[in-house]
């Protein structure tokens, strides 16, 4: 099926703002999931004095567990949903997180600059029309040796992996998604998952933008071998060898 792209993307999602965190409630280690991504940043003293970016912060739910894990650090969250941010405006947040609205191509113009010590990208690239040039920008706005994390729905590759994620958004997202009258950005999150690249793909991708020090994360639960974190960090100058991982942590 054709996926939803810009402009009926974001439509799409402003749309289901109103119930979106809603069914995120309902899957299981989403929000604990997060909080471990956040953790695998590797970041110092719970963040204190650290500028930290949020890429497609929708609701708030990354951006929430970035301020729990993180916080001492400022916390810019930028998205392109108008619907998604009047939603997070919603949530009691202190004075050390900003919310802005722009999409990645147009930062500079909302007044978004780094360096940032951290860049964070929870459920954003496989949305994008040009995930490379996000990356692109998120190399530019850190700082020298800048933390990335990309949380990711990223299938591993194995078709075990693949049945589970077709089995759960076929009988029991999208149903529930279409009674809330959210049924087309669903069936999209759906399929944009199984067209986009895997983790290793993600990983190979992230490397290609400038990083070093590739790693692939899995997170447990359900969600073994669907959802991975790739940590990496900005490159002083050339490449650096792509690792897969366990967890430190």
């Amino acid at each position: 099926m054709p996926l939803l792209r810009d402009a009926r993307l974001a439509d799409a999602f402003d749309h289901a703002a109103r119930s979106y965190d809603t069914l995120v409630a309902a899957n299981p280690g989403y929000h604990a999931h997060l909080r471990r991504s956040v953790r695998r940043l590797g970041l110092p003293r719970r963040g204190t004095k650290l500028r930290v970016l949020d890429l497609g912060c929708g609701t708030g739910a990354s951006t929430a567990a970035l301020a729990a894990v993180l916080p001492g650090a400022q916390i810019t969250a930028v998205d392109a949903s108008e619907g998604m941010l009047r939603r997070a405006a919603l949530r009691p947040w202190s004075a050390s997180v900003r919310f802005v609205h722009a999409p990645v191509e147009r930062l500079a113009e909302a007044g978004v600059s780094g360096p940032f010590d951290a860049v964070f990208a929870a459920y954003l690239l496989r949305n994008t029309a040009d995930p490379d040039a996000v990356l692109t920008a998120a190399h530019r706005l850190l700082a020298p040796h800048g933390r990335l994390a990309v949380h990711e729905y990223a299938l591993s590759g194995h078709p075990a992996h693949k049945a589970v994620w077709n089995a759960v958004c076929g009988g029991l997202v999208l149903p529930v998604a279409t009674l809330l009258g959210d049924g087309p950005l669903y069936r999209h999150l759906w399929h944009s998952v199984l067209a986009f690249d895997t983790a290793g793909a993600l990983a190979r991708r992230v490397t290609a933008a400038g990083f070093e020090r590739v790693r692939v994360l899995p997170l447990p639960g359900w969600q073994a071998g669907i959802t991975h974190t790739v940590v990496a960090r900005r490159a002083a100058r050339g490449h650096d060898t792509l690792r897969t991982g366990a967890d430190p942590r």
